[in-house]
């Protein structure tokens, strides 16, 4: 589809069709985790500030080596950082992550005995972790309940009507609301997996979802594709005459 940006809902769901749509997600993606591969809160943390900007594929096939060469925090903040950049040039901005990849590793060494902190006012004091990236470790090392929110969330819950938050931190407040506190790590994966396999950018593929008869996005998205479709036809018109 070609035309104009789809704009999300104007109006947020009600709450019980909130959670009828969390629902359905959760039953279609039932055993939904990191795809970052990881064994240890360091190795999940960096691999966290390494995937910004850049898949988890791609992350998954740099880290290996990056952790064959610096398997604990305290060999990667003693590393040089042109030979850290060699293997991490491939996920991007590498310059920037190299930077902060080994100042984390400095600080978990120098401020937490070369533990990674289970806090999020520690973890976010670390270089390069943000409010997402602590989420994403305190909910996946540490089993807390914690909703990290990157572009798949966001999108996804601006899709479904779940907010009209404006920033990350508008958006997590709205959904947590909507969510048991067992089911807040978990709701995170839902969302990701359901923008990578269905709720796309920038177009969704609503004739396969699952939610979409409860989805406010779904009759946009049709007028939407109706309108191209029209715009399409013109501009054959005009080019036939």
């Amino acid at each position: 589809m070609s035309g104009p940006k789809i704009p999300f809902p104007a109006r947020k769901v009600t709450r019980d069709r909130a959670i009828r749509e969390l629902a359905i997600l959760e039953e279609t993606y039932p055993h939904a985790v990191t795809a970052l591969e990881y064994r240890s809160p360091f190795e999940l943390l960096i691999a966290v500030i390494l995937s910004a900007q850049c898949t988890d594929a791609r992350v998954n096939l740099t880290t290996p080596h990056l952790f064959a060469k610096y398997p604990t925090p305290e060999k990667l903040a003693a590393a040089n950082a042109p030979d850290v950049e060699g293997i991490i040039k491939s996920c991007g901005f590498f310059r920037m992550k190299t930077k902060n990849i080994i100042n984390a590793a400095r600080g978990i060494v120098e401020l937490h005995g070369g533990h990674v902190p289970d806090e999020r006012e520690a973890l976010e004091s670390l270089p390069g972790v943000g409010r997402k990236t602590a989420s994403v470790v305190l909910a996946a090392a540490f089993a807390e309940p914690e909703f990290a929110v990157d572009t798949h969330v966001f999108r996804v819950a601006h899709r479904l009507g779940l907010t009209l938050g404006k920033t990350p931190r508008q958006v997590e407040d709205d959904v947590v609301k909507l969510l048991a506190r067992e089911k807040i790590a978990d709701a995170h994966h839902w969302l990701i997996l359901h923008g990578r396999a269905i709720c796309k950018a920038p177009v969704p593929l609503c004739g396969q979802c699952p939610v979409n008869e409860l989805c406010p996005s779904f009759p946009i998205v049709k007028r939407y594709a109706a309108g191209a479709k029209s715009a399409r036809s013109r501009r054959f018109a005009v080019r036939q005459s």
